[in-house]
This record gives C-alpha cells, sequence and structure tokens, in this order.
C-alpha cells in the first residue's frame, strides 16, 4: 500500500553461508528458525534435547533435515561448550530453555539450571570461539518486574519475576550483561538479548499454552477449560519475533552498538484477552466448546504488553499479520495437517504468505 512502510525482512545475501549455531532447534520455535535459515541458505548447527512432545513439529515430514543436530543437554557444561566450540559459529541464536511457566512451579530448580547456568554455559562457550561475530540470546517478555499497570513494558524498565520461570529468564539477562561486559564486547562478540510476546503458529504441542491446549481440546470433541479469560497477552504469530532475531542478528553485525535488550511484539493496541483469543480462534473452528472461569493452578500475570518502538525505529521490524490473521492461520494449519498435509509444506505456504504480506 502506497506509503506504509514495508517491514524489515532477513536477507538472503546476508546469510547465505553463514555458519549459525541455533540452541533449542529441536523445540517449536526453533524448528521454524531451522526453517527459515535454511531457506536463506545458512550452514546451521543445532544443539538440542530431544523434542519433548508428541507430535513434534522438528520430527514431522523431516523438518530437522535443514541442519546438523547435536543432542545435549545445555546443564551438561563441558559437553555442551565442547559442541559449541567444534561447530565454531560465526552467529548464535540461544532458544534452548525450560519454557513454561507451570512447569517451572512444578520443577523450579530445573528451570533455574536450565534458564540461567545453560546460558552461562554457552557465553562462557562463546569466549573461546574465535569466529563468532554475533549473538542474540532469546528471553522472554516476563523478564519484567510485573506491575499489573497498563501501558507496556519498554526495554529500560525494571527486571523481575514472581514465578521462577520469569526468574530465571531475568536472571539470564543480568547474567549475559555481565558476560557482554566483562568478556564478549572486548572480544568482538555483540551479543543482545530479544524479548518476544506469546507466540502462536503451527506445530506447538506443548502442555499448557492455550492455542495448542484448544486444538487438543477441540480436535477430540471436548471442552477446552480456561482458567482466566482476562488476562491480557501480546500475542505473534510465530514468524513475528523470529524475523525480528534474524534482523537484530544482521544489524548487530554492523552495528555491534546495537547490543542491547530488544522488545519483539505487536502494537501495543493489539495485546489481547484470552477470552479474544478464543472467541477469534473459535470462528475458524466452528463447533468449539469453551469452559471459562476455573482460576485454580499458581500465580500467573494478569497484564502484560511490550512497547516495540526500539525495534520498529531502528531495525524497521513491524508485525505483518494482525491478530485475526495470526489466529485463523494458526488454526488453519493445525486442521490441515491433521486432514494429512505435509507440515513441512504448510509452514513453507505461511512463509511464502508471510513474505507477500505488507
Amino acid at each position: 500500500m502506497e506509503g506504509v512502510e514495508m517491514s524489515a525482512a532477513p536477507s538472503p545475501e546476508f546469510w547465505v553461508g553463514k555458519r549459525v549455531l541455533i540452541t533449542g532447534h529441536t523445540g517449536f520455535k526453533g524448528s521454524w528458525l531451522a526453517l527459515m535459515l535454511h531457506r536463506l541458505g545458512a550452514d546451521i548447527t543445532g544443539i538440542s534435547l530431544e523434542p519433548e512432545t508428541l507430535p513434534s513439529l522438528h520430527r514431522l515430514d523431516d523438518v530437522g533435515s535443514c541442519c546438523t543436530t547435536h543432542i545435549c543437554d545445555i546443564r551438561d557444561g563441558p559437553r555442551f561448550e565442547r559442541l559449541v566450540q567444534e561447530a565454531q559459529p560465526e552467529i548464535v541464536l540461544h532458544l534452548a530453555a525450560q519454557p513454561l511457566v507451570r512447569a517451572s512451579y512444578q520443577r523450579p530448580v530445573d528451570t533455574f539450571a536450565t534458564n540461567v547456568m545453560g546460558t552461562a554455559h554457552l557465553l562462557d562457550a562463546l569466549r573461546s570461539t574465535s569466529d563468532c561475530r554475533v549473538a542474540v540470546m532469546v528471553t522472554t517478555d516476563k523478564v519484567y518486574e510485573n506491575s499489573e499497570w497498563n501501558w507496556p513494558y519498554r526495554e529500560t524498565d525494571a527486571l523481575g519475576g514472581h514465578d521462577p520461570y520469569s526468574a530465571s529468564k531475568a536472571a539470564s539477562e543480568i547474567v549475559i550483561a555481565s558476560y557482554r561486559k566483562s568478556f564478549l564486547q572486548q572480544n568482538g562478540v555483540a551479543i543482545a538479548t530479544a524479548r518476544a510476546g506469546n507466540v502462536i503458529g503451527g506445530g506447538d504441542w506443548s502442555q499448557d499454552r492455550l492455542v495448542p491446549d484448544a486444538i487438543r481440546a477441540w480436535q477430540n470433541g471436548a471442552s477446552l477449560s480456561i482458567r482466566n479469560p482476562s488476562a491480557v497477552r501480546p500475542w505473534q504469530h510465530v514468524l513475528e519475533p523470529l524475523t525480528g532475531y534474524l534482523v537484530l542478528a544482521e544489524a548487530l553485525w554492523s552495528k555491534p552498538e546495537f547490543a542491547d535488550a530488544w522488545n519483539f511484539g505487536p502494537d501495543p493496541a493489539e495485546a489481547a484477552s484470552v477470552r479474544t483469543v478464543i472467541d477469534i480462534a473459535r470462528t475458524a473452528w466452528p463447533g468449539a466448546e469453551v469452559k471459562y472461569g476455573d482460576l485454580s493452578g499458581p500465580h500467573e500475570a494478569g497484564r502484560l504488553s511490550l512497547e516495540t518502538a526500539k525495534a520498529r525505529e531502528l531495525l524497521k521490524v513491524r508485525p505483518r499479520w494482525n491478530l485475526h490473521q495470526a489466529i485463523t492461520r494458526t488454526v488453519d494449519w493445525y486442521r490441515r495437517q491433521a486432514a494429512g498435509e505435509s507440515a513441512r509444506q504448510l509452514c513453507e505456504l505461511d512463509m511464502d504468505t508471510w513474505e507477500g504480506s505488507q
């Protein structure tokens, strides 16, 4: 549309032939990221645990063939650091994590060990990895000390965390900043953190996530139980933050001054309640049943939105799909995959469509 600036997209000219390490590449976001980098011509190594869900996007239709895979727990410092050094990456994208709030209440020590010490193991390996120039460390929008206020959180707002997951990610931000200032900056490694909002998209089968829980219930003809329909989050399709990570990595290559914290999410006005997301999803899944109001369970933030002006202005990264598009495309992905279509081809179709969108 005339007068509307196109959102930035990753550059094939930049990525072709680049040696890229992805940690957590067997997960939902990591699998999508591997597919994106494969399309861009990167030479990809992945280090991760075995896929933790059944089914898993990584294993469907040979998605995992996009990269060289090493199965390793990032809490195993010596082995993990050896694999990082053997890969000799030029760019690192760190996604490996224990990513679930409710699981962090059940396994708090494992959550801190993975999200804090696992991150420290990677950072320490990068001290002696001579070819690495850029690292994008993915944390979360939940790193902020949540005051339940109505305005969006900025990158300069205070870090915190009520639940173990949020606290572990906030702690990892402090560890990353320490390594940046103490070691990596002087070694020529530009390292930034990426704080993304709630991500949806085809191929996520995690437990205790809204859309995967909805799809499981509706595919089985069951009613979806919602704990807190009024909770507000910055929902976005998975292609949006992954694009942000890649564009940020490109910028860091030539602008090490961008080694800082970055929010990636929808426009703050697009933050929406759980009820709104489910209402849109139900229009794409006729007959879906929902039961609202079961407030049992551990504490979770009631309202969270992100100020994304920094990424919009300096990286030219802005969403191409609004909330309705993100949800309906996600639901369509699951419906078509369950009907027998290839998961990989459905991901490729979404990427083609996203690339053609304004």
